[in-house]
């Protein structure tokens, strides 16, 4: 009676798969398209910044609502679209430099409605080919990211493709439009490559070549081309990266050491970040990375300073149970002194995270302090600041 019971199961299960294979033979390509996931997200945000300038104290409260839905696979082909709402829930008192009143400090997230992504996918895991706009993170996103710190963020009208397997990663992108951060698009012809090799989980290469076309943006034709080592061993992970960057102008090199080593629930950090400059030519750029990362959560670097900048760095970053954050400190020097100043200020940088329920909670700090001599050279620019953000994030 066992195995006859044991018989039977085998038979119903066998019979059922081959009915969910025969369905999914017949279903179609509409079919298959309309069978997919759509999610919705919210991300409230409140920032205040204070600068010790001309310009008022700015505070801004916006939403942003995001809606995707992603199709299902038919024979490799899929799709996905995404778009994105921001809206000021409050009284405009910020300078979002496509709007707003410029008599407040900056604070960029303006209002609007964008189609933030939307693209076809035809491949595997294995290699995969995409065209549309759609979002390009490479590495740790300083020479091309998302910029999705902002409410609005940076993707790509691309051509994308890539081959990986267990070791090796190579992925190529040709971009004819960007969207900027401000909901405008950028016509370029850039072409980009990323190369990874991992030895080990202590040692991952990475080569990369990224050539960037005229956007109308001084020195936004650039050409760079690097190489960084990164690894984690035991309690100990590490980055050291070089790379050469060409304009018509100058020619300046980029170079990143950073290692951290955890203890306990804590970690501990130190980095030196170097963004070169050639003499009085100019100095490395980041047109299409996600700079509020680096440099100061004050963004007082975003663009780099003529004589290039030195960011020494300290953190100390941790977690317990289920709330985590840090602080980090950047002491900024000036590459080549010659051109600016030596002395670029400091800052200190805190951030705690945590959730309650499904809603993810975030609290961070930035207090930059100039300098003297990087004061008087711009008495309105480069000035103390203060910034805050408030933020809550849930997704359905």
């Amino acid at each position: 009676m066992l195995n006859l019971k044991k018989s039977l199961l085998a038979t119903a299960v066998a019979a059922s798969a081959v009915s969910m294979a025969a369905t999914a033979e017949e279903k179609g390509f509409m079919e298959t398209m309309a069978d997919g996931e759509a999610s919705v997200s919210f991300r409230y945000r409140m920032e205040s910044v204070e600068q010790d300038n001309s310009l008022k104290d700015a505070m801004a409260n916006t939403l942003k609502t995001r809606v995707n839905y992603k199709t299902g696979v038919y024979n490799g082909l899929s799709a996905f679209l995404e778009f994105d709402q921001v809206s000021e829930l409050a009284d405009v008192d910020y300078n979002a430099v496509v709007s707003g009143d410029p008599a407040y400090s900056v604070i960029a997230d303006p209002e609007g409605t964008d189609f933030n992504q939307g693209y076809v996918k035809y491949g595997s895991d294995v290699a995969s080919a995409k065209y549309g706009r759609t979002r390009i993170l490479f590495d740790n996103q300083r020479f091309v990211g998302g910029v999705g710190w902002r409410q609005n963020e940076q993707t790509f009208d691309a051509f994308v493709a890539d081959y990986k397997n267990d070791n090796f990663t190579v992925t190529y992108a040709h971009v004819m439009n960007r969207l900027n951060i401000f909901g405008g698009i950028n016509d370029v012809k850039d072409d980009m490559i990323n190369l990874q090799y991992k030895f080990a989980p202590y040692a991952v290469l990475t080569g990369y070549g990224y050539f960037l076309s005229d956007d109308g943006v001084d020195n936004s034709d650039n050409d760079t081309m690097g190489v960084s080592f990164t690894g984690k061993a035991g309690l100990f992970d590490y980055r050291a990266e070089v790379a050469q960057q060409d304009t018509d102008a100058y020619s300046a090199l980029y170079t990143h050491l950073k290692g951290s080593v955890k203890t306990g629930p804590v970690k501990l950090g130190l980095g030196y970040e170097v963004l070169g400059a050639d003499g009085a030519d100019g100095a490395v750029s980041f047109k299409y990375g996600t700079n509020h990362k680096f440099n100061g959560w004050a963004d007082m670097f975003l663009g780099t300073p003529a004589g290039g900048l030195a960011d020494l760095y300290a953190s100390v970053m941790g977690k317990f149970g289920p709330v985590s954050g840090g602080i980090i400190y950047h002491d900024f020097e000036s590459d080549d002194s010659d051109v600016g100043v030596g002395d670029l200020g400091s800052e200190i940088d805190f951030v705690i995270k945590g959730k309650a329920g499904p809603v993810g909670l975030m609290l961070k700090y930035a207090d930059y302090s100039v300098s003297d001599e990087y004061h008087a050279l711009n008495e309105e620019k480069n000035v103390d600041t203060q910034k805050i953000w408030l933020q809550a994030t849930t997704q359905f």
